[in-house]
């Protein structure tokens, strides 16, 4: 399996009109995925592990996950079709009926958030990875920009 799936990481997140860009790579190749405000929100505080007041709808997943004692294996972010990308989630369950591997489509997005929930893998399918358009040099104008935006807010 290993040789199928590539380890990726969130590497940075930015606001768009109409949601959220969230980079995603290795020392390779960064490739986007835009996500709802919501679930671009919820990366975010994940994340920058914000408290929330109230538990949003990822964390009641997660809190479903640790009743039940559902551990979350791994996401795998494992097609894209003209721009819109699909994941599986790996569930691995044990209790006094046996063990069980569990694999579930989720959407690339609301798995993210529960890999980074859970400090998980987040994987994609090698031949996803190979056709994604590479935007590292764009990641790294978004980041540059981010950090004088934010050292132009020290200096006020």
């Amino acid at each position: 399996m290993k040789e199928d799936i590539v380890d990726v990481t969130v590497k940075g997140l930015m606001p768009t009109a109409n949601g959220c860009a969230v980079f995603l790579g290795n020392d390779e190749k960064t490739f986007v995925i835009y996500v709802d405000p919501g679930v671009g929100s919820a990366i975010s505080m994940t994340i920058n592990e914000v408290k929330k007041e109230r538990p949003l709808t990822h964390d009641l997943i997660g809190h479903v996950f640790v009743g039940f004692d559902i551990k979350l294996e791994r996401i795998v972010i494992n097609d894209v079709n003209e721009g819109t990308y699909f994941a599986r989630i790996i569930l691995h369950l044990q209790n006094e009926l046996g063990r069980k591997i569990l694999e579930l489509d989720a959407r690339p997005s609301d798995s993210i958030v529960l890999a980074l929930q859970h400090k998980r893998p987040i994987y994609v399918a090698k031949r996803v990875f190979e056709v994604v358009e590479d935007m590292s040099e764009i990641l790294e104008r978004v980041l540059k920009q981010q950090k004088e935006e934010q050292t132009g807010d020290e200096t006020l």
